[in-house]
């Protein structure tokens, strides 16, 4: 790239970037009750893309081969375990992403 079309790509990232982080403050002034429909996507979202997560981590999963999905499922109860334990979000996804990491390297 030449050098103007550098200093483009990097102005229209600094746009972009400060256009989502401003947006949400002019859209929705502190004085003015949040609408609803922001409130209800602000409850069901987390969890439907936590659930869409889980998806997409299993989608390529073949119990009929390899190692049958068993560190798969092995590292789904920890993740749930732990996170029924310590309700630390971050320690469940990296408690069960170390166990399924292990799980493939050394055991199966």
């Amino acid at each position: 790239m030449t050098l103007a079309q550098q200093i483009i790509t990097v102005a229209m990232v600094v746009a972009g970037t400060m256009l989502t982080r401003f947006l949400p403050f002019l859209l929705f002034p502190a004085g003015k009750p949040t609408p609803k429909f922001v409130k209800y996507l602000g409850r069901v979202l987390p969890a439907a893309v936590f659930g869409l997560l889980v998806v997409y981590c299993l989608k390529d999963v073949s119990i009929f081969a390899g190692s049958h999905g068993i560190p798969e499922l092995i590292s789904i109860a920890l993740v749930v375990g732990l996170h029924l334990w310590k309700r630390q979000m971050l320690l469940s996804i990296a408690g069960g992403t170390i166990c399924y990491m292990l799980l493939v390297q050394f055991v199966f």
